[in-house]
């Protein structure tokens, strides 16, 4: 059995939340934040992770410490489209819950 892992998400009021995320549900980081009601409901995950609304997009804070998967075609047209978008954007609904991602740290966007 897979264990959890440590994720930082830093809320849209900039307050950090450390919470333990699930290798073993087949989660990701889009329904982490609402299972954790880290954002007002309604607010993120509008398209219910099909990478078509950019609601989730977030900042990953340190990237470079751990191992994101590759950007698809999908995430990468999202995000050409979407607002305040950054060098470290990724779409939350993208970034599957897996033990590579211990210690990973993201700030949501703003809405």
């Amino acid at each position: 059995m897979l264990q959890d892992i440590k994720i930082t998400i830093i809320d849209r009021e900039g307050e950090k939340h450390e919470v333990d995320a699930p290798t073993d549900m087949n989660m990701n980081i889009m329904e982490l934040v609402r299972a954790y009601e880290l954002a007002p409901e309604g607010t993120i995950g509008i398209c219910g992770g099909m990478a078509m609304c950019a609601s989730c997009q977030c900042y990953v804070i340190n990237g470079d410490e751990v191992e994101l998967p590759e950007m698809n075609p999908d995430e990468e047209a999202m995000l050409s489209e979407a607002f305040n978008v950054k060098d470290n954007s990724r779409l939350g609904c993208q970034l599957a819950i897996e033990p590579a991602l211990a210690g990973l740290i993201v700030e949501l966007a703003p809405e």
